[in-house]
C-alpha cells in the first residue's frame, strides 16, 4: 500500500521557502512540525511506503528531501514521483520534459508514477493541500489538507485513518 506525501501544507505550514539552499519556514512554528501525527498514524500499518510527492524532491534531490523526515517516517519510504533522470533520458520516442512536471497537476503526477512502477498499485492514497487538476474519479484516493493546517487538522487525521483501515481492509 502506497501513501503519496507532500511536505508543504502536510508536514508543516505551506510555507517553506529556500533560503540559501536550506528550506526555512516562514510560520509559527518549525519545519516538520506534524510529522510526529503521520508516524502516529501509520503506526498501525507497517505494509504502508511512501512515495515523496513533493516539490521538495525535485529542488533538493530525493535523498536530501527523504532525510529531513524522522526515521520513522524516512525508513518507509520507496521512491518520489519526481527523479532526476526525468529531464535526462528518452522515455519512448520523446525525451521527458521536465517542464510537464512542473505544469502538471500532483494527481497527474501520481497517475504517472502509477502507471511505470514495476509492482500493481491499486491501493493508494495521496496526503496534499493541493486539490487542482484531479480526476473526479480519484478523489476518492486524496486526503486534502488545509494549507495551514495540514495533519494538525482532526478530520483530516480521522479522513486518513478511516481511509487507511478501509485499505487494510481490502487488502486483507
Amino acid at each position: 500500500m502506497l501513501l503519496f506525501l507532500d511536505y508543504d501544507g502536510v508536514l508543516h505550514p505551506d510555507a517553506a521557502y529556500l533560503v540559501r539552499g536550506r528550506p526555512e519556514l516562514r510560520a509559527e512554528g518549525e519545519l516538520f512540525m506534524w510529522a510526529p501525527i503521520l508516524e502516529e498514524i501509520l503506526a498501525p500499518y507497517p505494509q504502508v511506503q511512501l512515495v515523496l510527492s513533493t516539490s521538495w524532491v525535485r529542488v533538493l534531490g530525493f535523498s536530501r528531501a527523504r532525510d529531513f523526515l524522522p526515521e520513522a517516517l524516512s525508513g518507509r519510504v520507496i521512491g518520489g514521483t519526481w527523479h532526476s533522470a526525468m529531464g535526462r533520458h528518452a522515455e519512448g520516442t520523446h525525451k521527458v520534459d521536465s517542464n510537464w512536471f512542473v505544469s502538471a497537476s500532483r494527481h497527474d503526477q501520481i497517475a504517472r508514477y502509477i502507471a511505470r512502477a514495476r509492482f500493481p498499485v491499486a491501493d493508494w492514497v495521496a496526503v496534499d493541500d493541493d486539490g487542482e487538476g484531479w480526476d473526479v474519479a480519484m478523489l476518492d484516493h486524496l486526503i486534502l489538507t488545509d494549507g495551514g493546517l495540514g495533519l494538525s487538522d482532526p478530520e483530516v487525521q480521522s479522513a486518513l485513518q478511516r481511509r487507511l483501515r478501509r485499505l487494510t481492509q481490502i487488502v486483507e
